[in-house]
């Protein structure tokens, strides 16, 4: 039987590749759309391609540093690499959840119908989006700006007491009651967005049960609701903010036993970054289920398979 210490290795390593290669494809799937297929181009994609690009950043900074961990590689930063690295994954995370926030609203606007009193967001979606954008980055850089004063490098791997620590950094006074406050404003700021999430996907569901009951009484099941791209992008998004919720829940969870706990586990962190990045690993997957881009391509190939098989029963 293999110790956890190599379990707890492949599980980093392999959610590593699997979410830089997922991210990776779903980037260049979105480039090779705006490059060869602009018809195709719809303006969620902008902000899918924000998230896709946070998603790889935070993939990065988080498991390649518990990837050196779970192999001995103890205090190799000194105080500035470590607030870098702690600082940018913090940034990046903060910035994931402000980008599926957007996502989420930003389906809700498109499916409503045209009379409503949100119609009038839908000619200014294109301004809203890359506003929310920007002011997600501003806000998540001024919060996590004021954490940097908080940590220095590790020095010791046997800490005790309250507070925050990640294998790199920890808090410059274990017990703080700075690091409390600052840990209670960034679950506030994450759960305000959380909440916009939960209230969009209420709505979402509400919407496609409303499109199900009316799609009971047609006749023809080609003018069903469900087949139409904005059922399956809205189906998208609803698994995207229920995978978000899920892990976002798990990883708040082991992160407060963290804290608040006396003892510090070396282990508790490797597992709370793969809870963390469980979320962008899954998330390119999801998008990817119903692109056209993709659709078209396995369509393509499944006729060249019936073809090359045709060929071969008659040759």
């Amino acid at each position: 039987m293999l110790p956890s210490d190599t379990i707890i290795q492949i599980f980093l390593i392999f959610q590593f590749c699997l979410g830089i290669l997922g991210n990776s494809a779903l980037l260049l799937l979105y480039i090779y759309t705006f490059v060869f297929r602009p018809h195709y181009k719809k303006l969620i994609d902008s902000v899918c391609i924000h998230l896709t690009i946070v998603n790889i950043l935070m993939i990065v900074f988080l498991l390649t540093k518990d990837i050196m961990l779970s192999f001995g590689a103890h205090n190799f930063l000194d105080d500035i690499g470590c607030k870098a690295v702690l600082f940018s994954f913090r940034v990046s995370r903060g910035l994931s959840i402000c980008s599926t926030c957007v996502l989420s609203t930003f389906q809700v606007i498109t499916i409503t119908s045209s009379n409503s009193k949100w119609a009038c967001f839908k000619a200014r979606l294109s301004t809203w989006t890359f506003s929310s954008l920007l002011c997600s980055w501003l806000i998540n850089l001024l919060i996590y700006g004021f954490m940097l004063d908080m940590v220095i490098a590790k020095t010791n791997n046997t800490l005790v007491g309250h507070g925050y620590t990640d294998g790199l950094c920890q808090n410059k006074l274990m017990g703080n009651h700075n690091s409390g406050s600052f840990l209670s404003i960034v679950t506030i700021y994450d759960l305000f967005f959380c909440t916009i999430m939960m209230c969009a996907s209420l709505y979402m569901v509400a919407f496609l049960y409303r499109h199900w009951e009316g799609a009971q009484h047609l006749r023809s099941p080609n003018l069903s609701f469900q087949s139409s791209p904005e059922c399956k992008a809205t189906h998208s998004i609803l698994s995207l903010v229920s995978c978000f919720v899920l892990t976002y829940w798990l990883n708040n969870s082991v992160t407060l036993y963290g804290f608040y706990s006396n003892d510090k586990f070396p282990k508790l962190g490797s597992i709370n970054s793969l809870l963390m990045t469980s979320y962008p690993t899954i998330c390119p997957f999801l998008l990817m289920k119903n692109n056209k881009v993709i659709l078209q391509f396995i369509s393509s190939f499944s006729v060249l398979r019936m073809t090359c098989f045709q060929s071969l029963l008659h040759g």
